[in-house]
């Protein structure tokens, strides 16, 4: 099918005047987050276009469709249809969530404590029957067990709509409350709850409390964050005494508290915001706690009497390069995270003698750990550790941290067969362009052959200060089978060696992410886990500002790329700030709307603003017509562009899903459906469309 091409306009013409017009601008609409609350608003030229495009995808793609269903049939095979998380013992309950074989969303599941009647108070299913999209932001039971709030999206565009019904007659007792952020925190006394109301740029920026039984027009605002960069929610504290409002943006943070007893909320501030100050507060045993970079680049934490509020004490001390992560508290224990190397360790730290070792759950070398509570009661010494790699399924244990026994509750089951030893995993450093070490984790089967003739999958992300966990994956294995191996590049843009690891991937350093993903290319090529040409590049979302900015900087070495809701016009949407996540970024891109050093370094890199006249690899670009975080036309001028600049035949193929939103469509089918295709993509250009 002969795509058509959307007709042109005149290109950036001044780095210093922002009043511009680029190529397909007519795609970029004014009421945008219009088109994302109701599809229908969408111009009829450029429903037009996603459509044709979506057609000749199609077209192009039903050779794969064998091995589309081939592909979803055993990663689905794979997965237990049929499960069931470990309860999680309340006051008066116990709380799991269960799936079945014929359904495609969660049943939320309770009994009360030592009784056998089992109550379903959520039905996913059920709740999502007719709706082309689905997805919950919250679902929150009262602390007196009898009213459940949630909140639904049915587009996809992250509006959700408060819901409260009695759970048990199932009838819904309050007016909905639409546009909402999706969250819901319960009041102690269940006659309120709190939600973050949306503004007309999408952002949660304003906290209301609603009384059961009052109309939604009355809901009293008790918090608003003046500052369009930043965006605030509600919670509760470990000890049931505080509320606290947390008001952030990426590098910067904020937090207020009221006490559980006063009818008119009157939030106090912790710490005035400073910029580039991250911190969290939680409440146990008479102390604040704290997490915070505040004069500690990689995070400490540190406590004050709730009295003294302004005589901060250091209780778990910063160090050099290694993340000190979040914390949990029971009675006598600490249990916190770090990050050493791009690899989580656990801790366990013993409050009375403040004595602390290492978690060790397990002698692999490369694992990611975690912990849960079993119960509300934290007057315990038990809890549940786990931990996954990317070739051992997740292992849940209980565990006496006393004794230190541990006893196996529940193992990842695989229904079609797995056996850990069929495949290897292996950590590798690779040399950056300036010398800074890159960690990268490899998987790949066992029989797979590393003298370079191995087709290579290298996924990346690098922003945000995300870093990625060595984690088990059964979708993989679909690739990883047929001889591709997998291999994640953490990158700087992440925090996987901390805080500094973050800053030289951001900002005027952002340019350091893409060439440590070409280094970690080069580095796999030369040391024969694949060839020049056999790299599939794989990233979505900001991964996908990463696939742009590569493809147009070392087209060769890759085979092709999977571009999923790619962020590839961050010049555009840089320049724009009413869009919904542009303020809140300035200080991970920069603002080049005010600052011309700024504007010149991103159009520098932006990937659709440096497509080049020359040959590209094969191009999978895919996203959603409802994704308010990465807007449809980004990767849709994006691929018209590339239709008219490159110079060679291979595929360049575009996706839209309709009804969806940035994570793709929902429910479990679909979800799968959408590796498969993608998936497909990968084996029809690697010649294993019979494999």
């Amino acid at each position: 099918m002969n795509i058509p091409k959307l007709r042109k306009q005149p290109i950036i013409k001044s780095c210093h005047n922002i009043n511009w017009e680029d190529e397909y601008s007519w795609i970029h609409q004014e009421n945008i987050l219009e088109v994302l609350k109701d599809g229908s608003k969408l111009l009829p030229e450029v429903k037009e276009y996603l459509i044709e495009e979506n057609t000749h995808t199609e077209n192009v793609m039903a050779d794969t469709k064998e091995l589309q269903k081939k592909l979803f049939n055993e990663i689905k095979s794979r997965i237990k249809l049929d499960d069931e998380s470990l309860p999680y013992k309340d006051k008066k309950y116990e709380y799991w969530t269960k799936v079945t074989k014929e359904g495609n969303y969660s049943k939320k599941l309770r009994r009360k404590i030592g009784e056998k009647n089992i109550e379903t108070y959520w039905d996913g299913d059920l709740e999502a029957k007719g709706k082309k999209f689905f997805n919950t932001g919250d679902i929150a039971v009262s602390n007196n067990d009898e009213l459940l709030a949630y909140s639904v999206d049915d587009k996809g565009s992250e509006y959700f709509t408060i819901f409260v019904r009695n759970i048990a007659d199932n009838k819904i007792i309050e007016e909905p409350i639409p546009d909402t952020a999706g969250g819901i925190t319960w009041s102690y006394d269940d006659k309120y709850f709190f939600y973050s109301k949306l503004d007309k740029f999408h952002r949660p920026r304003q906290i209301y409390r609603h009384k059961l039984g009052s109309k939604v027009k009355d809901d009293e605002l008790i918090f608003e964050e003046k500052d369009e960069r930043f965006t605030c929610g509600i919670g509760t504290s470990s000890d049931e005494k505080f509320y606290f409002i947390s008001t952030s943006e990426h590098t910067t943070s904020e937090v207020y508290f009221f006490t559980k007893d006063q009818t008119k909320p009157e939030p106090k501030l912790i710490l005035k915001r400073k910029e580039g100050v991250e911190y969290s507060i939680d409440s146990w045993n008479g102390y604040f706690w704290m997490h915070t970079n505040q004069d500690a680049k990689d995070f400490k934490i540190s406590r004050c009497k709730h009295e003294e509020l302004n005589n901060w004490k250091d209780f778990v001390p910063a160090k050099e390069e290694v993340l000190i992560g979040g914390f949990v508290l029971l009675n006598d224990w600490m249990i916190r995270s770090e990050r050493v190397d791009a690899l989580p360790k656990l801790f366990i730290r013993n409050l009375k003698t403040n004595q602390e070792e290492e978690l060790i759950i397990s002698d692999e070398e490369i694992i990611s750990p975690g912990m849960t509570l079993m119960q509300k009661d934290r007057n315990t010494n038990t809890l549940r550790i786990g931990y996954e790699s990317p070739k051992t399924p997740s292992r849940t244990y209980e565990y006496n941290i006393v004794t230190k026994e541990k006893k196996l509750v529940k193992e990842l089951e695989i229904p079609s067969g797995y056996n850990r030893d069929d495949y290897v995993v292996k950590r590798k450093n690779c040399l950056g362009h300036d010398g800074r070490k890159i960690p990268i984790t490899i998987t790949y089967h066992k029989d797979t052959k590393l003298d370079g003739s191995a087709n290579l999958l290298l996924y990346g992300y690098g922003s945000y200060g995300h870093s990625i966990s060595p984690s088990f994956s059964t979708t993989r294995l679909s690739l990883i089978n047929r001889n591709i191996i997998w291999a994640t590049a953490h990158i700087r843009g992440g925090m996987e060696r901390g805080m500094k690891f973050w800053e030289e991937g951001k900002m005027l350093n952002k340019k350091n992410t893409f060439k440590d993903y070409i280094s970690c290319a080069n580095y796999l090529i030369d040391n024969k886990f694949t060839s020049k040409g056999k790299i599939i590049g794989y990233g979505g979302s900001a991964g996908g500002l990463l696939m742009g900015a590569v493809v147009n900087e070392a087209p060769d070495l890759f085979l092709g790329m999977i571009m999923a809701v790619p962020f590839v016009d961050c010049l555009t949407t840089n320049l724009d700030h009413s869009l919904p996540l542009t303020a809140g970024e300035f200080n991970e891109f920069g603002n080049a709307k005010e600052n011309p050093e700024h504007f010149k370094y991103i159009m520098s890199y932006s990937p659709y603003h440096n497509i080049k006249k020359m040959d590209y690899p094969h191009l999978l670009i895919t996203t959603s017509l409802s994704d308010n975080r990465v807007l449809f036309d980004e990767p849709t001028k994006f691929t018209a562009r590339l239709r008219d600049m490159k110079t060679d035949n291979n595929l360049l193929l575009f996706k839209c899903e309709m009804d969806a939103g940035h994570g793709g469509k929902s429910g479990r089918d679909a979800a799968i459906e959408e590796v498969a295709f993608d998936y497909s993509f990968a084996l029809k250009i690697t010649n294993k469309l019979n494999s």
